[in-house]
């Protein structure tokens, strides 16, 4: 090789490196700008029609023909709802998620099973989860419910906080591991108090994106958890969710019906937003009990 032709691969490499790198800022600020744009656009159009009788009221007789009323019924069977289902999801993928990685055999076919039933479910569109929780609602001889809600939103936060569980789960060193059950502990005493307490951080994000995606779900509760002016007081009562208030409020010929549309998502993107930051921030909170 010439020193010509080595200085030449040199400078091809610093013009490789610095196109990917101005690639990659670009999809940064692309992905910024789309959160940007669509924050701003739903605040703009929602923040004029957004009142505080607005989110303390229920709403009153006219309402989607552009009377008095509120969203109070939406936000609180939002909360009821996926407050739910992520109790519901957490029941079912930590006993899985913890089977997988520590009973199980490492790569056994079980294990393998699960993680491609996982993403497969993952996958799986939430009108697909609506039918499915329609069905099991008629076998069952449930109405549409908060109940029947909370089942079918469970059943979509699943696939979603197993796998992000299992893949922070993984993340824990095995000496970690051998050295708990070098001291004598169980496998069970193991998993409680030493692999969940490594990837607690991992787990209460996981949760909380499940959480997310729950209370933001429009198709999967489309057909089960019905809706309803009225506040829920028990399983078996249909209950109004922000995603279908804002659905059926955006249907309606009337314009400022259709500015509390806007004004209900402003509201469900600033819930979300918080969620989001406060996973965050217990995140940094909790850890200090990992081991790095």
């Amino acid at each position: 090789m010439t020193p010509a032709s080595g200085i030449s691969r040199l400078r091809r490499r610093k013009l490789e490196e610095k196109f990917f790198q101005v690639l990659m800022v670009a999809s940064i600020l692309v992905v910024i700008g789309c959160l940007a744009l669509i924050l701003g656009t739903v605040i703009w159009k929602g923040l004029p029609a957004l009142s505080f009788s607005m989110i303390t009221r229920t709403p009153q007789g006219g309402y989607y023909l552009g009377r008095e009323g509120g969203i109070l019924n939406a936000i609180l069977g939002s909360f009821y709802l996926a407050s739910g289902a992520t109790i519901l999801a957490i029941l079912f993928s930590l006993p899985v998620v913890l089977y997988i990685n520590i009973y199980a055999r490492k790569k056994s076919a079980l294990a393998e099973l699960a993680r491609f039933s996982f993403d497969v479910l993952w996958g799986v569109p939430s009108i697909v989860y609506g039918a499915f929780g329609f069905i099991l609602m008629v076998l069952l001889g449930l109405k549409a419910s908060l109940l029947a809600g909370i089942v079918t939103v469970a059943l979509l936060e699943f696939p979603i906080m197993s796998r992000a569980i299992d893949e922070v789960v993984r993340l824990v060193p095995n000496e970690l591991v051998e050295a708990s059950y070098s001291l004598g502990a169980t496998r069970l005493e193991t998993a409680a108090k030493v692999v969940l307490r490594q990837c607690l951080p991992g787990v209460l994000t996981a949760v909380l994106i499940a959480f997310g995606r729950g209370i933001g779900d429009a198709a999967s509760v489309l057909f089960t958890a019905g809706f309803t002016d009225r506040i829920p007081t028990s399983l078996l009562q249909p209950a109004a969710t922000l995603p279908l208030a804002i659905f059926f409020q955006l249907g309606t010929p009337f314009p400022e019906v259709q500015e509390r549309a806007y004004a209900s998502a402003a509201v469900l993107t600033v819930l979300i937003l918080v969620i989001s930051l406060v996973a965050r921030g217990l995140g940094r909170k909790y850890t200090r009990h990992i081991i790095k």
